[in-house]
């Protein structure tokens, strides 16, 4: 990935998004928040610099103070852009970032679904937003339990979605080189070479945890040559 360039900083700042309804806070808490989630992908992308992984507010076109139409997913990454911009703009300017967000995904909510399928799958589309994915627990209100859209020319085809099991479904974000997973109503992203997910603070923490228990391991039985 190229570094991105220097953006002229603005003084204009998007409204906030209304307050969302609480079917949808919790949803997109359940997925996203309570999971760490979010936290983790931003570590696996890399560069902060250089990388938005965000949600909540709004992606436009150009600056704006009318935003019926415009739409605020619950989360977006974006390579080559600024940070700082995203936080001066109160939110995702593509004519200042200089390009669209990368990947744009939405989770179900019984308040919101209905939206999710169609009107924010056109709004995307028209903002030339490379991969648009939705998630939902149950397949209730998207239809279908997870799916996504590859823009290919100006329009959005579908990825395909894989059942690698019955409770697990898979598919593969060219945009972020990960598969997003399915599982038992869960969502999960998984390096597509390993297949294993990515690293959260329970692998990581089990994964000090192993080294330290090898540690005391190779210690013990040093502590046992050296009695010999």
């Amino acid at each position: 990935m190229t570094t991105a360039k220097p953006k002229t900083r603005t003084s204009f700042r998007l409204p906030d998004p209304p307050e969302r309804h609480p079917d949808d806070k919790m949803t997109s808490f359940k997925q996203l928040a309570a999971t760490g989630h979010a936290h983790h992908l931003a570590m696996r992308l890399g560069n902060p610099d250089t990388t938005i992984v965000s949600g909540e507010l709004y992606v436009v076109i150009r600056p704006t103070r009318y935003m019926a139409g415009s739409h605020y997913p619950d989360l977006l990454v974006a390579f080559d852009a600024d940070p700082a911009l995203y936080d001066a703009n109160n939110g995702y300017v593509i004519s200042e970032q200089g390009k669209p967000p990368d990947f744009v995904l939405e989770i179900a909510s019984r308040h919101t679904g209905y939206i999710d399928i169609d009107e924010k799958r056109e709004a995307y589309e028209a903002l030339t937003i490379p991969e648009y994915w939705r998630f939902d627990e149950t397949g209730q209100y998207h239809r279908t339990r997870l799916a996504g859209d590859r823009l290919v020319g100006d329009r959005y085809q579908p990825i395909d979605i894989d059942e690698l099991e019955p409770d697990v479904l898979q598919g593969y974000s060219d945009a972020l080189n990960l598969h997003l997973r399915w599982t038992n109503g869960t969502l999960g992203w998984h390096d597509p070479d390993t297949g294993l997910h990515i690293a959260t603070f329970t692998s990581e923490r089990a994964g000090r945890i192993q080294a330290e228990a090898r540690v005391r391991e190779l210690e013990e039985q040093l502590q046992r040559l050296s009695g010999d």
